[in-house]
């Protein structure tokens, strides 16, 4: 590629930064009463004045688990999984759409992302989970946003699945001829882990094309203790809990197990 060449794309992808991060879906493909789920529309304000909607899946009121969704999509699209979890282990749900996705205002960035993050959790406080009783959930780039809310706040886990590093490691794995330094949004992952405080649960499939599963393991690694790490053989980015079956399913339910997060009465099979 020539010089002149080079610097064109290299523009173009700086310029174009949010379209290649961000992809909303602003229309909901369902409603969780189509997956049988009790649930109460939510609508909150975040601390720059940003109204969210989302979703109060009801379970059994023993735990809350607050849900970073990925970068596509809508909370809509997560319903059959958030179906699974509601059903498998009790657990109640805050899907909360990220500003600029849904029926939530604003646009995505980095700086929006974590106040919405924020106030998802600040929502399930508000509904009465203790933060003993909390564990976070994020997906993809929702674990970035979910690592970042676990040292604001105490949190009892915290749950990473499909994690990446950062976004500049992405870059370079996607991107090579671009430099770091011209990539503003971070999402640094890599940079935090190693200060949360609560139990980590890593899942990550062993045929993720998007995220490479070095990213995972070198989270893992600077993770404290205590940890687990779930290898989802099979799975790429988007296929996770169907590929991963009853497999991935009893790595959930083992970590929150030893997190005290189910019912004394969970059985053992869904």
């Amino acid at each position: 590629m020539g010089t002149v060449a080079w610097a064109v794309v290299v523009l173009l992808l700086v310029l174009m930064e949010s379209r290649l991060i961000y992809f909303p879906m602003r229309d909901l493909a369902a409603q969780p009463g189509a997956f049988g789920l009790a649930h109460e529309e939510l609508r909150l304000a975040t601390s720059d004045g940003i109204r969210l909607h989302g979703w109060w899946l009801k379970g059994r009121g023993h735990a809350a688990l607050v849900w970073y969704h990925g970068n596509a999509g809508n909370i809509s699209h997560r319903l059959d999984n958030a179906r699974e979890l509601v059903a498998r282990f009790g657990l109640d749900l805050f899907l909360i759409d990220y500003r600029g996705y849904g029926l939530s205002e604003g646009a995505p960035s980095e700086a929006g992302l974590y106040r919405d993050g924020l106030a998802a959790y600040e929502e399930a406080r508000r509904r009465g989970f203790a933060p003993d009783r909390i564990v976070l959930f994020g997906r993809s780039l929702g674990a970035a946003v979910a690592v970042e809310v676990a040292l604001a706040h105490e949190v009892r886990a915290i749950v990473l699945e499909t994690p990446f590093r950062s976004l500049p490691a992405m870059a370079r794995d996607h991107y090579p001829f671009v430099p770091r330094f011209l990539i503003r949004s971070r999402y640094d992952t890599e940079e935090k882990i190693a200060r949360i405080r609560a139990p980590v649960l890593i899942l990550h499939g062993d045929r993720d094309d998007i995220v490479p599963l070095a990213h995972a393991r070198r989270l893992f690694d600077l993770a404290p203790e205590p940890k687990r790490f779930h290898l989802i053989r099979g799975a790429g980015h988007n296929d996770t809990y169907v590929t991963g079956g009853e497999a991935y399913f009893e790595a959930w339910r083992g970590f929150l197990g030893d997190a005290g997060l189910l019912p004394p009465d969970t059985p053992g099979e869904r």
